[in-house]
């Protein structure tokens, strides 16, 4: 994880676990790792990391049992919904990016579907690009 200055380290750290659970990474139902594991991991303060598991107890994402620790919901519909949320956010942001480069809807479409495809043929060349042809006509912009 790489720590952005602009923002609260405890809000990325929120981000960041709600990805962690949204991607299977933590399973629903599994236990969270210590609040002392996470922040010999991310290098950062326990008190941060403390905030941060909070707000992810917050949002129903994790509950805390007293003696046992801190555990991953076991409600799949909010683990759908944070996925979805994180994905459309994600989303939100390369519509907007290829807007502002002036693309068109399917240029944004087969590039997206290229790195897809780049991506699960376990390419690690992050500098292919593809070469995308101008629209036919003005309307597809």
């Amino acid at each position: 994880m790489q720590i952005d200055d602009s923002r609260p380290i405890w809000a990325q750290l929120v981000d960041e676990f709600r990805r962690r659970i949204a991607a299977g990474e933590w399973e629903i139902g599994a236990k969270v790792p210590s609040v002392r594991e996470l922040a010999l991991e991310l290098g950062v303060n326990p008190n941060t990391v403390q905030k941060a598991l909070g707000e992810v107890d917050r949002l129903g994402l994790t509950t805390t049992e007293r003696t046992a620790g801190r555990f991953v919901t076991s409600d799949q519909a909010s683990v759908s919904d944070a996925r979805a949320e994180l994905a459309t956010t994600t989303a939100d942001g390369y519509v907007h990016s290829a807007r502002g480069l002036g693309m068109s809807l399917r240029e944004t479409t087969d590039l997206l579907a290229e790195r897809w495809a780049v991506d699960e043929a376990g390419s690690t060349k992050d500098t292919e690009t593809t070469k995308l042809s101008q629209p036919e006509r003005e309307d597809e912009r």
